[in-house]
């Protein structure tokens, strides 16, 4: 049986302050967590939800540099947006607080410290990369060089973005110092980790036993990462912007940002009421976070293990997650302006926010990737809020206006019919429920839509406007049950289109109802005065849609031409002849390509290079389908040292190019060559 909670915290993952909010962000995170929300205190819960801005962390420093400003500029100016953004959007949170208030600081010092005092860290000293001409150690990011894995020359030390492969600096070819462009030199360094290891066994427990019903991709995920076997995770860095490491000799030195990031839903909720602790140390309280797929592990492995070191705060019972969405069928990309700002959306778009809340709900990725189009925008919105939702309001207004002065009528007996339709609405409710509590929201959208489908087709069926001339009594029971229906619209849109609820209100001249009354059909009294009809939704034309197609063009074609102007690599040291020919480059041809399970970016290709049959792991399944490799002859570094990937130890290296649009394009020989032909 299910546990009764007495109240509800709801978190939001936190924006990162060093740009605007786009439509992945909200069709991720933050529309599920407000619909979830909104659902709660319709039905009377005690819930809060909590949100605020990221704002420590390396990207932050790297784009102030690069601005020529503060730190605390950058994330002034973000936070403001962003909270302004998420404002005009409708998102309820009870509190937008900032990582840079004094709250926070005093919060995630204290926590740090409980847990430093208590001998829950581990230190350890390191060679760590410094840049000795700007005299300061370098974070991972700050470190660029090529990838070993795809050849990509501006990976970072942490990740390289082309292929996805997840870096250390020291795997990085030439690193450079992303700061002063200098070679940077290795340096003693002293840090303190968590050693999640030790905390693998209540992880194991907790997810793995006790969580069967979390969804499929935070689930398998959390498997994945404790199957893998947890490492000591570090917690401070070398940094001048962030909370400073609050113990003695840590001078230069801050709480690494995903340390000190979600204790910012603590100190939020600190700020918002006096009442704070009732929300995190009690287990009559239900704490869900939500989240996008790239921070599950901190969310199910690395918050959960600091709360637990900690000892005085509860644990999440869920953390549902979405996947990824798409713009236009490519990823959606903050460095290359390929993105639908939620900012110019606003202001493009006036009146319009629950026609982008209602789009991304039901095109939610919620258990896959999925892709935001405007033309199915333009589709959902003329298909189905103005041809169901909108029409359905509006007839009911409408009639009711004419026939009886915007008088509700009395409801006689019902007929046969009229009882099929006032079940079928009822039976919404339950469905609807179930969905919305097992973050189920595309389908719970559905259910709060088929409300107006049934209203829709009980009029098309009834016929009131023919009706009306032979027999007007039956009209007034008709139109009085539309209303009703109307009215329980209100109700079950309000989670997901929050503008448009209040409007159907304020047009039945009507206050808020509570969930409870979801269903019932003496909503509103006969005789009761409606308000004026007006239109909930109108069409957008195809020139606005072309409008924002063209938009994107423009930012593709800008992206193209940047990168084909892009100077040529200057040529690379010189070597000696003894040094090419240490390398063993021969032709190959792909036996076999499958994809590497639990990855978007690597295939697992068997090769035949001549000299024996061999497995290569290569980042290129962004770029080519397993099919259309099989039988096409390649280059192939055979002598590379063997290197593990993803649990597959690959052998060699696929010889490739890449184009001026980023396009990888595999060497081959110019005519088919015999398996094992040397090049050289």
């Amino acid at each position: 049986m299910a546990k009764e909670f007495k109240r509800y915290l709801v978190t939001s993952a936190l924006p990162y302050a060093n740009g605007p909010v786009h439509i992945g962000h909200l069709a991720g995170v933050y529309i599920p967590s407000d619909i979830y929300t909104r659902y709660l205190r319709l039905k009377g819960c005690d819930v809060i939800s909590v949100c605020g801005s990221d704002e420590h962390g390396v990207p932050i420093t790297i784009k102030a540099r690069k601005e020529g400003v503060t730190p605390q500029q950058i994330v002034d100016r973000y936070h403001a947006l962003i909270k302004k953004s998420f404002e005009g959007l409708g998102m309820s949170f009870d509190i937008y607080s900032r990582t840079s208030s004094k709250t926070h600081a005093e919060t995630a010092s204290d926590f740090f410290r409980k847990l430093y005092d208590e001998g829950k860290f581990i230190e350890k000293t390191s060679m760590q990369y410094y840049d000795e001409e700007a005299q300061t150690f370098l974070a991972d990011r700050y470190i660029v060089g090529t990838c070993p894995k795809c050849g990509n020359d501006r990976a970072y030390g942490d990740q390289c973005e082309k292929c996805g492969s997840t870096l250390s600096p020291d795997e990085l070819i030439d690193p450079h110092s992303a700061v002063s462009g200098s070679v940077p030199v290795k340096r003693e360094t002293k840090h303190w980790y968590l050693p999640l290891d030790r905390y693998e066994g209540f992880l194991r427990e907790w997810i793995l036993e006790g969580h069967k019903e979390w969804k499929t991709n935070v689930y398998g995920q959390c498997k994945s990462w404790l199957d893998g076997g947890l490492q000591p995770r570090a917690v401070s860095r070398d940094l001048d912007w962030g909370i400073p490491v609050p113990v003695e000799g840590a001078e230069g030195k801050v709480l690494y940002v995903w340390f000190d990031a979600p204790i910012g839903y603590i100190s939020a909720t600190k700020d918002l009421t006096p009442d704070w602790e009732k929300y995190w140390k009690s287990e009559d309280t239900k704490m869900v976070h939500f989240i996008g797929k790239d921070n599950i592990v901190f969310h199910c492995i690395v918050f959960p293990s600091m709360l637990k070191a900690h000892g005085d705060y509860i644990l999440p019972e869920n953390v549902p997650a979405n996947e990824f969405l798409n713009l236009e069928g490519d990823k959606i990309s903050t460095s290359r302006n390929w993105a639908v700002w939620l900012h110019e959306y606003l202001e493009e778009f006036p009146g319009k926010e629950d026609v982008l809340r209602y789009v991304l709900c039901a095109n939610a990725p919620e258990t896959k990737d999925n892709d935001f189009t405007w033309k199915d925008f333009q589709a959902r919105n003329n298909n189905e809020l103005v041809a169901v939702l909108g029409n359905f309001v509006n007839r009911a207004l409408v009639l009711t206006q004419k026939y009886y002065g915007g008088k509700v009528p009395a409801c006689g007996e019902l007929n046969d019919y009229d009882r099929q339709t006032v079940a079928e609405v009822a039976a919404v409710k339950a469905s609807l429920e179930g969905n919305i509590e097992n973050y189920r929201f595309r389908e719970a959208l559905k259910d709060a839509m088929n409300i107006s489908r049934i209203g829709n087709k009980y009029l098309a069926d009834t016929e009131p406007w023919k009706v009306v001339k032979t027999d007007p009594k039956r009209v007034e029971t008709i139109l009085n049950i539309a209303l009703q229906i109307t009215a329980n619209t209100a109700i079950a849109i309000e989670p997901f289109m929050p503008f448009s609820a209040a409007k159907i209100l304020g047009m039945l001249a009507v206050e808020k109802f509570s969930w409870e009354r979801l269903g019932a059909m003496d909503l509103i009294p006969a005789g009761h005065a409606i308000g004026e009809p007006a239109l909930l939704f109108e069409k957008i034309e195809d020139d606005v849609i072309q409008h924002q197609l063209d938009k994107l063009a423009a930012t593709k074609a800008a992206n193209e031409a940047a990168e084909s102007n892009q100077s040529i690599e200057p040529q690379k040291d010189t070597i000696q002849f003894d040094d090419f020919q240490k390398m063993d480059i021969r032709v190959s041809t792909i036996l076999e390509a499958e994809k590497v399970a639990k990855t978007k970016k690597l295939l697992k290709l068997t090769v035949d290079t001549g000299i024996d049959k061999r497995v290569i792991v290569s980042g290129i399944a962004e770029h080519f389908t397993p099919e259309e490799l099989v039988g096409k002859q390649v280059l192939v570094l055979v002598n590379l040292a063997p290197r593990e990937l993803k649990g597959i130890l690959s052998n060699g290296m696929i010889l490739m190019a890449e184009d001026a649009s980023g396009k990888l394009r595999l060497l081959q020989p110019g005519e088919t060559t015999n398996n094992g032909a040397v090049v050289g």
